[in-house]
């Protein structure tokens, strides 16, 4: 059954995908439009936009920031609209009875006493006491044959009640001074840790472009190795069909050919899945097209010495630091458990019908809330004050774990610009050999599997140089990293 959309519907669906297709082509236009390969910088520009780690950091960092203005806003009254439906056991009641023989005897010694006061004010002389037992005694008669000899009831046996209720903070023992500090040292901690993701990721982006400009390099090398084994097969080809050459000679030039060709394949794949990586760091759709076309070239850096507490600019180091402010903003919340708490209280009740006799149309009021003893506050307090001790020591370890980072990478610069050199020379050797043993096999003067054995090592040689350029550059990357700005390689892959 074929079912058809409202046709404002089809219009809202249709709108929806126009949007999501020019979203689309505009990112993969900014992708394509540095000209013929896409740079580094426009790499870490496309991630601080796009990368799901980068969006997550900072929808944190704005969560935080939303809960400090909570937190602001903790003086302001609270007012809440109360209601209740109760229904009693049974209705509340005044126990008459507990208090009859004190209203009956005082109400008759009241009696008592006002005649005699008249009496005394007519002839100056009290009644006798015989008529004031009379009196009392028919006084006390006459009440308690009308005093009640049941409990009235006060309420019925169920009501609803319905009110607003005010409650405003007056002193809390710096409890909201506290809270407010600890949602702005969490906001700070979120705000270093947007800096941290966004380094981490230029970090890794810069791991992923410098593999892919090797892995360029490579794959013209190995492009290369291919066609000179092809040439040296067909070559063979003609020796062995001139019975100059045996045909197991043959054979071999076509082995080599066919794991060279394997190889290359392995490089292509590689450097699919390096992309893949690549995009997926950029926030890009995985099947974007990037064009990276560029290849690895050395060039000696000299690095410059860090000075003073370099280690005090990396995110790293500040993250860890900023922990130390919300374990003492910690430690002052636990301490304030021990002080009291007062508030402003009031209620007006909206809806009084029923309502009990014993409960008020409004009241206001002052509360006062002190725990006396909670055997938990103190091991909270010092539970709180070890925490502080522990960030501090993260923040040490973490200063002293970027220092030997930024050493040991300047180390392996110097290591691998060392190796470099070496097998700079022994490629150029390599090519040289490989050349003379050509052009010896041209005039007869050697086999194709010497030349075979002459191209191998030659690529051999050639990638152990590219693997030892690539090191150091990952060395180098790894030394900015430490400084907290691995954006700064850029400045040396061109």
């Amino acid at each position: 059954m074929i079912k058809y959309l409202p046709a404002h519907l089809l219009k809202k669906e249709r709108y929806k995908l126009f949007v999501y297709l020019l979203a689309y082509f505009f990112m993969v236009f900014e992708v394509e439009a540095y000209g013929q390969t896409t740079s580094l910088n426009a790499c870490f520009d496309l991630a601080r936009k796009n990368n799901l780690s980068v969006k997550q950091a900072r929808s944190a960092l704005l969560s935080g920031q939303y809960n400090l203005q909570a937190e602001k806003k903790s003086y302001l009254p609270k007012v809440d609209l109360l209601s209740s439906y109760t229904y009693l056991s049974s209705p509340l009641t005044i126990n008459l009875q507990t208090v009859k023989d004190g209203i009956v005897n005082g109400s008759s010694q009241q009696s008592v006493n006002a005649a005699n006061e008249v009496f005394k004010e007519i002839t100056g002389n009290n009644l006798s006491q015989a008529v004031q037992d009379r009196i009392y005694n028919t006084s006390k008669n006459i009440i308690g044959s009308i005093y009640p000899d049941y409990n009235p009831e006060l309420s019925k046996q169920s009501y609803f009640v319905a009110g607003l209720g005010l409650r405003q903070p007056i002193f809390l023992g710096n409890k909201l001074d506290a809270a407010q500090n600890l949602a702005q040292s969490l906001v700070n901690t979120a705000s270093i840790n947007v800096n941290v993701v966004n380094k981490e990721v230029d970090f890794l982006i810069a791991l992923q472009y410098l593999r892919i400009l090797y892995l360029n390099t490579i794959l013209n090398k190995q492009e290369f190795i291919v066609m000179a084994l092809s040439k040296n097969k067909n070559y063979a080809d003609e020796l062995v069909k001139n019975q100059i050459l045996a045909p197991y000679q043959k054979s071999w030039t076509n082995v080599v050919l066919m794991q060279a060709r394997s190889q290359l394949t392995s490089l292509k794949l590689d450097k699919q899945n390096a992309h893949l990586e690549l995009n997926k760091l950029m926030g890009l759709p995985l099947d974007t097209n990037v064009v990276i076309s560029d290849i690895l070239t050395y060039t000696g850096i000299a690095a410059v010495a860090a000075q003073g507490d370099y280690w005090t600019e990396n995110p790293v180091y500040q993250l860890a630091a900023s922990k130390i402010a919300y374990a003492k903003t910690s430690e002052k919340i636990s301490k304030s458990f021990a002080l009291p708490n007062i508030f402003a209280i009031g209620n007006y009740n909206l809806y009084q019908r029923d309502l009990p006799v014993t409960m008020p149309d409004w009241f206001v009021g002052v509360e006062l809330q002190w725990s006396l003893f909670n055997g938990q506050t103190r091991k909270r307090t010092l539970a709180a004050r070890q925490l502080v001790e522990e960030a501090k020591l993260a923040e040490e370890n973490a200063g002293l774990l970027l220092q030997v980072q930024s050493k040991i990478a300047k180390n392996q610069m110097t290591s691998l610009e060392n190796e470099v050199g070496v097998l700079d020379n022994a490629r150029k050797e390599a090519q040289t050999t490989s050349r003379l043993i050509t052009k010896r096999m041209e005039n007869q003067l050697s086999s194709p599997k010497d030349v075979n054995d002459a191209v191998l090592i030659e690529a051999e040689m050639e990638k152990a140089y590219y693997t030892a350029v690539l090191g150091y550059y990952l060395a180098l990357a790894g030394y900015f990293n430490s400084l907290g700005n691995p954006q700064q390689i850029s400045q040396f892959i061109r």
